[in-house]
C-alpha cells in the first residue's frame, strides 16, 4: 500500500464505515509485515493535501463515502437523547464502543468508562483538535473528571508512559509523520496535565483506548446506559432544543445537511 493509503486506511478508522475500514487496514497491515515499512515524513504528508478531496480534519457526517457521495440521514426524534445520537449520527461508534467496553472489564470508574465511551464521538462534527471539541460538547452534560479526560486525551496519546502502560501508537508515524512533533499548544497542554490532580482521568482513556480494531467484535450502546443515566444529565427539551452553550453543536451534528 502507498503511504497515502496506508493514511486514508488509518483516517476511515473513526469513520461512519468502520467496519469495513478494518478489515481493510489490516489486509494492509499485513502487506507491511512482509518487509520493512517506510513511514512518511511530516513533509510528505503535507505534499499530500492538494491531491484530495476533501480535508483530513473535517468530520465524518460531512464527508462521502467511498463511492463519493455522502448518504441520507436518518430524521432525529424531536426531543433527541444521546442514546438517538449514538444510534442515528455516531453510529457504528465501534472505536468508542470498543473502547468503553474495554474500560468496563478492566474496572475503570465510571467517570472514566464515559469519557471512553464519548471520546472520539465529536469525530462526526469536527477531527481537528478533537479533545478540546469534545470536551466543549459534553461538558454541560457530563461530571467534570469526564469532560477533563475528554479533553486531554487527545494531549496524552502522543506522550508515552511506560508506568500506567501506554505506549506511542505506531500508527501514529504513518498518520501524523515519522518526523512528528506536537505543536506548541500540546507541548503546554502536556506540561499542564502532567503535574494535574486528575491526570489519571485522561490518561486511562488513552490505556483504553483502541488503535487496532477487531472487526468480529460484537459491541452495542446497551451495557452503558445505566451509566449515561447515573452520569448524563439528559436536558429534558432534547439535545440541541435546550439552549446550553453548545445547543448549536448538537444541532450540526443532527442536521448537516443545513446549507447554513
Amino acid at each position: 500500500m502507498s503511504h497515502e493509503a496506508r493514511a486514508d486506511a488509518l483516517e476511515d478508522y473513526s469513520i461512519d464505515q468502520l467496519d469495513k475500514a478494518v478489515a481493510y487496514a489490516q489486509q494492509g497491515g499485513a502487506q507491511a509485515q512482509g518487509g520493512a515499512e517506510k513511514y512518511p515524513t511530516v513533509a510528505e504528508l503535507e505534499a499530500q493535501i492538494e491531491t484530495r478531496n476533501r480535508r483530513r480534519g473535517v468530520g465524518n457526517l460531512f464527508v462521502g463515502g467511498r463511492d463519493g457521495n455522502v448518504r441520507r440521514l436518518q430524521k432525529m426524534p424531536p426531543k433527541p437523547t444521546l442514546v438517538d445520537f449514538f444510534k442515528l449520527r455516531f453510529a457504528p461508534a465501534n472505536h468508542v464502543l470498543q473502547s468503553a467496553t474495554r474500560a468496563l472489564k478492566t474496572g475503570m470508574s465510571e467517570e472514566v468508562v464515559l469519557a471512553c465511551l464519548l471520546h472520539d464521538t465529536v469525530h462526526a462534527l469536527m477531527k481537528t483538535d478533537h479533545g478540546w471539541w469534545g470536551a466543549q460538547l459534553y461538558e454541560p452534560y457530563v461530571p467534570e473528571k469526564t469532560s477533563f479526560g475528554i479533553r486531554y486525551h487527545q494531549t496524552l496519546r502522543f506522550y508515552a508512559d511506560e508506568e500506567a502502560g501506554y505506549e506511542y501508537p505506531e500508527s501514529y508515524h504513518r498518520t501524523f509523520g515519522v518526523d512528528y512533533a506536537p505543536p506548541p499548544h500540546i507541548q503546554a497542554a502536556y506540561k499542564f496535565v502532567r503535574n494535574h490532580k486528575w491526570y489519571m482521568e485522561p490518561r486511562l482513556v488513552t490505556v483504553n483506548d483502541l488503535y487496532s480494531f477487531d472487526p468480529n467484535a460484537v459491541v452495542s450502546i446497551e451495557p452503558f446506559i445505566d451509566i449515561i443515566g447515573r452520569h448524563f444529565k439528559q436536558p429534558k427539551e432534547g439535545l440541541g432544543n435546550d439552549n446550553s452553550p453548545v445547543a448549536h453543536m448538537w444541532r450540526t451534528i443532527a442536521n448537516p445537511d443545513a446549507p447554513l
